[in-house]
């Protein structure tokens, strides 16, 4: 499978299909695994909520995470993989619930770190983010989706960050993020461009071309996790709608 090169230097699959990606029990292929691995570790604090919201005793969600992670890389799960189930983000949930409910007292019986995890899973950030987070209102499936969503659109707003200072516009980065989102009035447009040293309409415009290219830079990320390019458009209303 080919690599590129993020703008940030990071490699990325090229490949957006990720049934490609789990075909990590074919030998023929030592980068699927690789691949999946990057995936797991991009994508395990939202399963880390979900089974947190499951579980009561935090080192208990904190061992589960760990021992699903580690049996979910041996292939045993990726191995199930499913073109018709379309989205990452909906198997890996659902591999997460079978294993809760048929292995979980297996994974009681194993000691965590007993095992080497090819993932850095930093639990003690993962708990402050979780107490910090969403209130009880949520199920665990929709904690799991919202926080998906989070980490996604951070994500994003991280690789545009990286690009633009990348490209020496640190200050216009850090002066317009907060106008992304669309509801700001006249006066934040004055103050960001007085900031610039700019007109008005010059930062209406830099925005207006942050806002493409954000769009843009999500939907590749999205396109990594669904199996076609024309599930784009509805994953991003199912991602958006997370927040409703």
């Amino acid at each position: 499978m080919a690599a590129n090169q993020h703008s940030h230097g990071k490699q990325h699959f090229a490949t957006t299909r990720w049934t490609v990606v789990l075909a990590a029990g074919d030998h023929r292929r030592p980068d699927s695994q690789e691949a999946l691995a990057r995936l797991c570790e991009t994508y395990w604090y939202p399963l880390y909520a979900y089974v947190r919201r499951r579980v009561d005793s935090v080192d208990e969600a904190q061992d589960l995470t760990q021992a699903f992670f580690t049996r979910f890389l041996e292939r045993d799960f990726a191995a199930t993989a499913d073109p018709e189930r379309g989205r990452f983000r909906a198997f890996l949930l659902t591999a997460c619930r079978h294993f809760l409910s048929k292995e979980r007292d297996h994974a009681r019986a194993q000691k965590r770190g007993g095992g080497k995890l090819p993932l850095s899973l930093d639990f003690a950030s993962g708990e402050s983010r979780y107490v910090a987070g969403p209130a009880e209102t949520l199920t665990a499936e929709q904690l799991y989706e919202r926080q998906w969503a989070i980490d996604l659109l951070n994500r994003v707003m991280q690789q545009l960050e990286v690009e633009m200072h990348g490209s020496g516009r640190n200050d216009s980065f850090d002066h317009l993020k907060g106008l992304l989102a669309g509801c700001s009035d006249n006066a934040n447009y004055a103050q960001a461009a007085s900031l610039l040293g700019t007109t008005e309409a010059a930062a209406r415009m830099a925005v207006h071309r942050m806002r493409k290219r954000y769009r843009e830079l999500l939907r590749q990320e999205i396109a990594e996790t669904v199996e076609h390019v024309s599930d784009v458009d509805d994953e991003v209303g199912r991602l958006f709608a997370t927040f409703t």
